[in-house]
């Protein structure tokens, strides 16, 4: 021990004494203990609880060792035998009893072991499936969300693009709006120039043209007047002398009808007076320039030959001919040759 009084008094006990001699003190301090402890344990209770029996060992002896300075810092019983092998034989009922134990607790742990493998891949595959549910249940969230933040980003996208478009849209308006303006004021700019340019043509028109056209319109139309006053008295002359002459024309013309009808009335006085023979004589003064009406288109004709299908027909065609004289002159007089008795008496002496 390192205290001084414990130290002193071991210091008195070993003194003058070597190692070997400190240990042989200390063995038989402690071996005579182990003999006292023995003699109040069972064979069987220093077998199976060596580590009590130590315990005990270093509770004796530790007051005595101490007292000459020395202290027991570890105590341990390496081997328990006899020579009659009767721990040896409690041994083997031990061994036995323990390898029954082993055999025992190696088949139920077997057993345990394929019980908890069976419930570790139930729960590996539980988990598994879980795992794989919760990673197909985050992908499809993931998708999803993906889905709706490309949605979103495509909104956004096209809402910027639209909104950029508008914004464009208006700053062209705005443009041309000013454009339109700017054009609108040079339009107005152009029209007053072009309205003081008309104004200064249009006076110099005055001064240059019009008044020179309008002193020679009007001069124009002076003569234009004359002329349209000379041309109505002509007019109005040449109309009265239309009139003239056509009542003189149709004092004429009277006269002309009441002398052809007078000669008309005493024709048909005669006539009713003088009976067939006037009527033949009327016929007959008519029928020189009913031939020459006749034959006037054959006065251009140099030959005429008369064919005829039957031999010696000749004299039949001209009296064929000479039988329709009768309806030309009732065609072109009105008188009907036939019903004559001159006429009917020579058409009997030819027959």
């Amino acid at each position: 021990m390192t205290e001084k009084e414990l130290l002193a008094v071991a210091c008195e006990q070993f003194l003058g004494k070597n190692v070997q001699d400190v240990k042989n003190v200390v063995l038989q301090t402690l071996e005579g203990h182990l003999r006292s402890i023995l003699g109040t344990l069972t064979v069987e209770q220093i077998y199976q609880d060596r580590d009590q029996f130590a315990k005990l060992v270093r509770e004796v002896a530790a007051p005595d060792v101490g007292r000459m300075g020395i202290e027991i810092l570890s105590f341990t019983i390496k081997d328990v035998y006899d020579k009659v092998d009767y721990l040896s034989s409690l041994g083997k009922t031990q061994i036995a009893a323990v390898q029954r134990d082993a055999d025992i607790g190696v088949a139920e742990a077997e057993r345990d072991a394929g019980i908890r493998e069976a419930e570790c891949k139930k729960e590996m595959l539980d988990v598994k499936f879980m795992a794989d549910t919760k990673i197909a249940d985050s992908k499809r969230a993931f998708e999803l969300q993906k889905a709706a933040f490309t949605e979103e980003v495509n909104i956004k996208t096209a809402e910027a693009q639209l909104a950029y478009e508008l914004q464009s849209a208006r700053e062209q308006q705005k443009i041309r709006q000013e454009e339109i303006e700017i054009e609108v004021v040079e339009r107005k700019k152009q029209i007053e120039v072009e309205e003081k340019e008309v104004v200064r043509m249009e006076k110099e028109l005055t001064a240059t043209v019009k008044q020179p056209a309008e002193a020679e319109a009007y001069r124009i139309q002076q003569i234009a007047e004359g002329e349209k006053v000379k041309q109505i008295l002509l007019a109005q002359a040449e109309a009265e002398k239309i009139r003239k002459i056509g009542e003189a024309e149709a004092f004429v013309i009277e006269a002309v009808g009441m002398a052809e009808a007078e000669g008309l009335k005493l024709k048909a006085e005669a006539l009713q007076k003088y009976g067939e023979a006037a009527q033949l004589a009327l016929v007959l003064d008519a029928l020189p320039e009913i031939a020459a009406k006749v034959s006037a288109p054959l006065s251009k004709v140099d030959e005429i030959v008369i064919l005829s299908g039957e031999k010696g027909s000749t004299m039949s065609d001209v009296n064929r001919l000479l039988a329709e004289i009768p309806n030309s002159v009732r065609a072109i007089t009105g008188v009907d040759l036939t019903k004559l008795p001159l006429f009917q008496k020579a058409t009997e002496a030819k027959e």
